[in-house]
């Protein structure tokens, strides 16, 4: 089979406690809902979460969603270590290519939608997602970032190679722009298997959409 794997890399610091992680879980049985029923969408991605505050961990591992009843919910807690996230993202992510490919599956780049609310607190952040960027690494994803809240663009951006997109504060609420955030990254993953099915695997693009609302996108030129 093609497969392509989608990561969802969540912020869990304290700062998320309340309506930031509500938000969260309560849109995460819908995407749950969206994609597990959906056979030709199921048949052709992955999903796995992983949260992280001032350590990371895998929530769920990659799975197909048509294969499990529901989804782990987020709590809220520590600080930001951003480091955390990058180091475990690698290390996961080139676990899992190679078990599905060790499988006989034809794997598609994975893909990663990460959330932050705020500011890195690690030093050495950088270092880790340098590893997680560089081209020696086989599996490099493609990441598209998410701010909110008390987030920094230019930090966001870096992140991002892919897209990156920050919270419109003074249009909507921290809590209405993670449910669109979960929202782009439910229809990025149909609207991909669905393309994916269209051209038989060749030719495939990934569908992430260019605005999302209660968002504005972020240039990711490197000066």
């Amino acid at each position: 089979m093609q497969i392509l794997p989608f990561y969802m890399v969540c912020d869990e610091s304290g700062s998320m406690s309340g309506p930031g992680v509500d938000a969260i879980n309560d849109a995460l049985p819908e995407l749950h809902q969206e994609i597990s029923t959906n056979p030709s969408v199921a048949d052709k991605t992955r999903f796995a979460l992983i949260g992280f505050s001032t350590q990371a961990s895998v929530l769920q591992p990659l799975a197909d969603l048509s294969e499990l009843t529901e989804l782990p919910s987020l709590s809220a807690s520590g600080v930001t270590s951003f480091g955390s996230a990058f180091r475990l993202l690698r290390g996961t992510i080139e676990k899992d290519v190679e078990a599905l490919k060790a499988e006989g599956h034809d794997v598609y780049r994975p893909v990663v939608f990460f959330l932050s609310d705020g500011i890195p607190t690690d030093d050495d952040w950088r270092s880790a997602l340098g590893e997680l960027h560089a081209e020696k690494f086989r599996y490099a994803p493609k990441i598209i970032a998410f701010g909110i809240s008390d987030a920094d663009a230019a930090i966001i951006s870096e992140v991002a190679n892919f897209k990156a997109f920050i919270q419109e504060s003074d249009k909507v609420s921290p809590a209405v722009a993670l449910r669109e955030f979960a929202s782009s990254l439910t229809r990025s993953i149909v609207n991909s298997a669905t393309s994916m099915a269209a051209q038989g695997g060749e030719g495939f693009q990934l569908q992430v959409e260019d605005q999302v609302t209660g968002f504005s996108s972020l240039s990711l030129d490197k000066m």
